[in-house]
């Protein structure tokens, strides 16, 4: 690969490991064993990612983007995974970056102790139990600068505080949380974000080329384009529950996948809802061509241990073929994939349900079929609960072959919350939970 996918520099690299030499001299690697084989569905492969200091990676890519990492280590990487071409190589994308909760006079407010973390695309390999960064990408403005995992819009994110939640950051509206990640033919890339929620398109050097975003978000002050091309209703999303899954169909046609329920007419309908949203997007007419009710399980189905149908979420969709979907279905403990066919039928794009003034609203069904919505139908594939080895917070999946998934957690940088992610020096006090990659043997192909 070019030198110039990291940044916009020749940087020198080491001989061993293809890293800036920075990120080489700061690479720790660690390795866990492979689970026991469960009845159905078996992991055959395990590998972890070793310990690289996030000011090292980020100050390798946009020299000076961050002053003090606190002792927090890359991680984040597993918000999404996708095939790079070559066997044992994936494509991967972090999220915001580290971020928590704190609770300030019985209110939590949501911290970024990293406040000039980069987004970045890494490409990654695995080899033996190792999982190695072998390149990363800065996901870049117009004019080349970070564009932050900051929150957008004061009027519809989180306020950003510091690391010990005490004093307020600026929001940013270039500002992504990053989750979902395909490439085209042509080597540019697609990505879904959470805030807006929007589908952001980025060439093969990390620059925005086009944030397509709600109509009427009237995001302003970007430096890059902006185009309000999807549906408006997408404006209810759930804080922090934008888009986080996305998929690349044969023909070229891209699915979004909505995390949770829209908060329509309220939040305390979306907490409840069991129905969220996918929509299907053409890059040729750059625009969204179909939309799709989907029907989460009831949460003590998809988690025995979880009794809050707030905790439901879709982490993933992966393409398996022309109109067929594997869609992950999750709590941060447990998960589900199922199978789903995008069925013309299905399409409710533009009709009363992208109306926020429509009551009872799609969310507030109790059953949207007997109502005579086109649910989409879905079968089970596996449930990753009931399979040995496979970890907490999957969020990507990308297919090995036709009977084997390569799984990837979301280790939030080994951040927890509340006041003790941090000791009295304001550094981390890790986890210790690692970003694992693990490749599941399915029963039968897919």
């Amino acid at each position: 690969m070019s030198p110039h996918a990291v940044g916009r520099r020749r940087v020198h690299r080491s001989v061993v490991t293809g890293l800036p030499v920075a990120l080489a001299a700061a690479l720790v690697a660690t390795g866990t064993a492979s689970a026991a084989p469960s009845q159905d569905a078996r992991v055959v492969r395990t590998a972890t990612l070793g310990e690289i200091p996030l000011g090292a990676f980020s100050n390798a890519l946009l020299p000076g983007s961050v002053a003090d990492d606190h002792g927090v280590k890359l991680g984040g990487i597993g918000s999404d995974i996708y095939p790079a071409g070559r066997k044992g190589e994936y494509w991967t994308v972090t999220d915001r970056g580290p971020n928590g909760q704190i609770k300030v006079d019985g209110k939590k407010r949501r911290t970024f102790p990293v406040p000039g973390f980069d987004p970045a695309i890494v490409r990654i390999r695995i080899s033996g139990n190792t999982v190695e960064v072998i390149d990363a990408i800065p996901v870049t403005t117009s004019s080349g600068k970070a564009v932050t995992g900051l929150p957008d819009q004061q009027v519809r994110d989180e306020a950003p505080y510091t690391y010990d939640a005490r004093t307020p950051l600026s929001y940013d509206p270039n500002g992504l949380d990053t989750e979902g990640i395909v490439r085209a033919g042509d080597g540019s890339f697609w990505l879904v974000d959470e805030y807006g929620p929007s589908l952001v398109h980025v060439s093969a050097r990390g620059k925005v080329l086009t944030r397509y975003v709600p109509e009427g978000l009237n995001l302003t002050g970007t430096d890059y384009p902006v185009v309000e091309a999807l549906p408006s209703i997408l404006q209810h999303r759930k804080v922090n529950r934008g888009f986080e899954g996305l998929a690349l169909l044969p023909g070229g046609d891209l699915v979004m996948a909505l995390q949770s329920p829209l908060s329509l007419p309220n939040a305390a309908t979306g907490d409840a809802s069991r129905t969220t949203r996918l929509l299907r997007f053409s890059p040729r007419k750059k625009a969204v061509t179909a939309e799709y009710a989907y029907r989460f399980d009831p949460v003590d189905v998809v988690d025995p241990s979880e009794d809050d149908t707030s905790e439901l979420k879709i982490s993933s969709v992966v393409a398996v073929g022309r109109d067929r979907l594997l869609v992950e279905e999750r709590t941060d403990k447990a998960a589900r994939l199922h199978l789903v066919e995008l069925g013309r039928r299905a399409n409710i794009l533009g009709g009363r349900w992208d109306d926020d003034t429509t009551s009872p609203s799609l969310e507030q069904l109790d059953d949207p079929a007997t109502a005579g919505v086109p649910v989409l139908s879905k079968q089970l594939v596996v449930d990753l609960g009931k399979v040995a080895g496979v970890p907490g917070k999957i969020e990507g999946i990308a297919r090995v072959d036709r009977d084997t998934l390569a799984l990837v957690n979301d280790n939030d940088f080994g951040m927890t919350d509340g006041t003790g992610a941090f000791d009295a020096q304001g550094r981390l006090v890790d986890s210790g939970i690692k970003t694992t990659v693990v490749y599941l043997r399915l029963p039968e192909k897919l």
